[in-house]
């Protein structure tokens, strides 16, 4: 790494990522120190093998304790904790530290009577109500292994996640809200039960939160020969002892987190505890410049990673205030929905999804809702989930008028691989960068047969250096093996990450999308999101996916699907013309770019991810599974339909860029 992060100005951020690297122990015990140990670790990081290491091994602590409690114990116990905004109901609750510590307690009490213990898993299935997070907080607070699956996924994946944790308690609410309707859970963790079957799934106790506004309740259930017993939440907790936090070794794992678009056998990434708790106290600092006194909105989710990391234990850990948000970008009620949750919170950081913000790009191009509100606290906006295209960053860099950070990290990595760490210095910002690596993080370049060729310019598969640093994943759940086939037996040495991209000069990285979504047009590779680039040029393009179809001349060639902003009066085909001229004008006749498809909108995942493979099969004829985590499956039925309309251009033979 060093010719590349040499590039780099020498100052704060340099040296801070030199010290990870050559003194790699010193660094992240120092970082420990930071945190409460019932025993502290003396050790940093042992290396049992060249695919398997372990970080902090002879230290105890209790991730809840470090959350919480150690802030009570400092005379910070009437500091907000949490703010639950619902746009759904039009209400907000303030939740202190002490508040929230003692229901915590509470609810850890009331698992512990139902025999969870050490090690035990509990499957949380919740919206985003303050019930998740204090179930969330609870298990850790106990020591048990947890679980959560996005509120309201289909039963049958429920199911499959189920199977896999083997949870023996499921901790679940009578229900979540979207726009215009209610989603009922306690069907879909019935009929998920059913499917298990009772020797099959283990779990011998349902918990349930009522909410007045979905109904259904444990008494519907009580009585149901399935093998659970059904507690209704408050019933549960009102005859609880408040537990005490229980230490475990830092290696214990905390969650089970099921990676988005899993089909089939469910991939869960083990978090481990100490080196998690670590890693975030080291971010919140270094990364988001958040601590005692800072308010963070991640709009995200709880069933996603960065609802772990960024809602719950990152800013908790930093003694902070976080929210809960449950609503979305657009539509509760309109395109400021982010704006008015920022400026009656104070928050500092805004953490959220591209998608989330070209979809108020595509509602309010003008931000006309943002004149409504003060966001004068606000600080730094960050990015992760999906690559950000140039003309949204900056859209929203030139309309709110602070650092927006492109940051890029995985479900597996737990934290920020690369980012702009504006708690240690605020480096140069480039549009479609994710700017350096983060201390602990080697980033390399390597091509296909694994041989490092780390260069300015020189495009290839992202690896990073093994081992991870503390926080990374520590296997898969049931399948150590399963994990070193999906994530290090291709290049050995490195963790795959299974998406491509390239250093510039100055030592920034570029990702440009998954590995997979590199296209061959007649043995030119093209990247997609360099494609995508060019198309959200045009101003009536709110979003965009670019995606490598069957060519029977050319193997491949690129194939564009658009959004339209609101208020662009532009024909279909209209636009379709001229984004196929202007690839041809900026990336040349090699794209063999002559299909544009006009979307309502594009099939997502819950988390924003474009389903580019889902697409493709479609258009090639393939058989195609549908994604559990997709957003909404009515637009896969959109998308067939409005195939029939796609804009195509006459062929071209040409296969070389124009000199």
């Amino acid at each position: 790494m060093t010719e590349i992060m040499s590039a780099v100005p020498r100052n704060g951020y340099q040296e801070v990522w030199d010290r990870s690297q050559s003194h790699r122990d010193d660094f992240w015990l120092e970082a420990a120190e930071r945190l409460d140990w019932d025993t502290a670790p003396q050790t940093a990081l042992e290396q049992r093998s060249e695919t398997e290491w372990r970080w902090f091994p002879d230290g105890t602590l209790n991730v809840c304790a470090n959350a919480l409690d150690r802030h009570i114990d400092a005379g910070r116990g009437d500091t907000i904790a949490l703010i639950a905004d619902s746009a759904m109901t039009g209400t907000q609750q303030r939740i202190s530290y002490l508040e929230l510590r003692d229901r915590v307690a509470t609810f850890a009490g009331a698992l512990r009577s139902l025999g969870v213990e050490k090690g035990n898993r509990v499957l949380i299935y919740c919206p985003m109500t303050p019930e998740a997070v204090v179930a969330m907080l609870a298990c850790a607070r106990l020591g048990a292994i947890y679980s959560v699956v996005f509120g309201g996924f289909a039963a049958n994946e429920l199911a499959t996640r189920i199977e896999d944790a083997k949870p023996s308690v499921i901790v679940t609410s009578s229900g979540g809200l979207e726009p215009g309707r209610q989603v009922r859970y306690l069907p879909l963790v019935h009929r998920a039960l059913e499917i298990c079957g009772e020797e099959a799934s283990g779990v011998h106790a349902v918990i349930v939160a009522n909410r007045d506004e979905v109904p259904g309740s444990a008494a519907d259930y009580a009585d149901d020969g399935a093998g659970a017993a059904w507690h209704d939440w408050d019933t549960l907790v009102a005859g609880a002892e408040p537990a005490d936090p229980v230490p475990v070794n830092a290696n214990d794992p905390l969650y089970i987190l099921y990676t988005s678009g899993t089909t089939g056998s469910p991939k869960g990434i083990v978090r481990d505890s100490g080196g998690y708790a670590v890693a975030l106290s080291w971010v919140m600092r270094g990364i988001y410049d958040f601590g005692p006194g800072d308010t963070i909105f991640t709009a995200s989710d709880v069933g996603w990673v960065v609802g772990h990391s960024f809602i719950v234990y990152g800013p908790l850990i930093a003694g902070g205030t976080t929210v809960l948000y449950e609503g979305k970008p657009v539509g509760t009620p309109d395109a400021g929905a982010f704006w008015r949750v920022l400026a009656e919170t104070g928050a500092k950081i805004l953490s959220t999804a591209p998608t989330a913000l070209r979809a108020i790009r595509r509602e309010d191009p003008d931000l006309a809702e943002l004149a409504k509100y003060d966001l004068s606290n606000l600080r730094a906006i960050y990015l992760a989930g999906e690559r950000m295209d140039p003309e949204t960053w900056h859209w929203l860099r030139d309309g709110l008028g602070v650092p927006v950070v492109d940051h890029w990290w995985q479900t597996e990595t737990g934290w920020p691989i690369c980012a702009n760490p504006l708690g240690i210095e605020e480096l140069q910002v480039k549009a479609g960068s994710t700017t350096v690596p983060m201390p602990g993080y080697n980033v390399r370049i390597v091509d296909a047969a694994g041989a490092d060729i780390t260069a300015p310019g020189v495009e290839g598969n992202i690896a990073i250096k093994l081992p991870l640093p503390p926080g990374g994943m520590l296997e898969i759940w049931g399948s150590k093996q399963r994990f070193i086939d999906s994530y290090l037996a291709a290049f050995p040495g490195y963790y795959a990450s299974g998406d491509a991209g390239h250093f510039d000069d100055d030592g920034h990285l570029f990702v440009m999308g998954r590995t997979d979504d590199v296209i061959n047009v007649a043995g030119h590779r093209l990247s997609t999101g360099s494609l995508e680039e060019v198309l959200t040029q045009h101003p009536a393009v709110a979003e965009c996916a670019v995606i490598g179809i069957a060519d029977e001349l050319k193997g491949q060639r690129a194939a564009g699907f658009v959004t339209i902003s609101r208020g662009s009066d532009i024909a279909s085909a209209t636009l379709a013309s001229e984004l196929i001229a202007l690839i041809r004008e900026q990336v040349g006749p090699v794209a063999s770019f002559r299909d544009v498809t006009v979307l309502n909108r594009l099939p997502k995942t819950r988390s924003g991810k474009i389903l580019r493979k889902t697409m493709r099969q479609i258009v090639d004829g393939e058989e195609y599974t549908v994604p559990a985590t997709i957003e909404d499956a009515g637009v896969v039925d959109e998308f067939i339909e409005a195939l029939s309309t796609t804009v195509s251009a006459p062929p071209t033979n040409v296969v070389t860029l124009p000199r």
